[in-house]
């Protein structure tokens, strides 16, 4: 079938398409918008009232700052959980002023002071040529003329000292942190050890084995006396110590860490995660399976809390259990190895 002489083939729609690419240059220039000028622009006293606020930005910033530092030297973590939440919050709305202070002072200084003209800057190849060096030097020149830098001398001041100080908000910390204790032999050993009560997590009750029937299961602690709950150091000795007590069928435990590890069907397993240490506390009833809430890696703890999904790579460790002679949950020994995440002098 012969083709309509009406209509246009393929090949000259790609050539008619072609030829209006090359001429393209036959299209009016739409040029740059109009410039409308802003407030700050025609009215004296709105720039002046801009700087001004851009001046107080930049002080609450280095204000945030120092009070970062005062609330890092002044109000330091007394082991407590009040004051461990005092702490951070302190530093976290003090670091949180000074960032923020530097970044809405730059953002309305932008939007308010900084020049807001537009201009078209033609390609060419490179190197451009020294008159093109020229220009760009003297384009520089106006940017920094109509950012004001040299005329707003406090407003300057204020943002340069905010910058100064704003680093000091992670220097401190970091530098008064060198000669802190890095013994990572102190994760092999917790507060279990034989005879210990296991109570239950927050109000150290001990608990007994007639306490938890099948299925059930309970945060655990180690059972030790109020006045030692007080002092500074229970807080880390609390998180290594932590344990997740699940109650099986007998039947359902297939492999054990330790032989005789459970008591009844009750095992009991670190709660800090072998990859990164965050707490696993997840129960799925059914399969057995502890989850980790941070990576999702997966423990079943009816086969020695090995790993059947996710990141880890160890089981969790086994806290070996028994009953005292009151018929409360105790523990026979410490877990069977170092809790937490692998760390380069680990043995295993």
């Amino acid at each position: 079938m012969s083709e309509s002489k009406n209509h246009p083939t393929s090949t000259e729609v790609g050539a008619h398409t072609a030829g209006e690419l090359v001429h393209a240059d036959r299209f009016p220039d739409p040029g740059v918008p109009e410039h409308k000028p802003r407030l700050t622009d025609t009215d004296p006293k709105a720039a002046k009232r801009s700087e001004r606020i851009i001046t107080i930005l930049f002080v609450l910033s280095a204000l945030g700052t120092l009070g970062t530092l005062v609330a890092y030297f002044a109000v330091r973590p007394d082991g407590t959980t009040e004051g461990v939440r005092l702490s951070t919050v302190l530093l976290g709305v003090a670091m949180a002023v000074s960032l923020l202070g530097i970044g809405v002072a730059a953002i309305h200084w932008a939007k308010t002071l900084m020049s807001n003209h537009e201009y078209i800057d033609e390609r060419h190849p490179t190197p451009s040529s020294p008159e093109v060096r020229e220009v760009a030097v003297v384009a520089l020149q106006q940017g920094v003329e109509d950012a004001g830098l040299a005329r707003r001398g406090v407003l300057k001041g204020a943002a340069v000292g905010a910058l100064a100080l704003f680093p000091l908000t992670v220097a401190v910390p970091l530098i008064s942190s060198v000669g802190n204790d890095w013994n990572v032999g102190k994760f092999r050993h917790t507060l279990w050890k034989k005879g210990v009560r296991l109570a239950t997590d927050p109000d150290g009750r001990p608990l007994k084995a007639s306490d938890l029937t099948v299925g059930s299961i309970a945060h655990i602690i180690p059972d030790v006396p109020a006045e030692e709950r007080e002092t500074e150091e229970w807080i880390t000795e609390k998180a290594k110590a932590i344990v997740l007590l699940v109650r099986l069928n007998p039947e359902d435990i297939r492999s054990e860490q330790r032989e005789g590890a459970s008591y009844e069907g009750i095992v009991a397993y670190s709660k800090v995660c072998t990859h990164v240490g965050c707490p696993v506390a997840l129960y799925e009833q059914q399969t057995h399976h502890l989850l980790c809430p941070c990576h999702q890696s997966t423990f079943d703890i009816a086969d020695g809390a090995k790993v059947v999904f996710g990141p880890a790579r160890r089981p969790l460790p086994q806290l070996p259990i028994t009953v005292d002679d009151e018929g409360y949950l105790v523990a026979e020994d410490d877990f069977s190895e170092p809790i937490g995440p692998s760390f380069w002098e680990r043995l295993k």
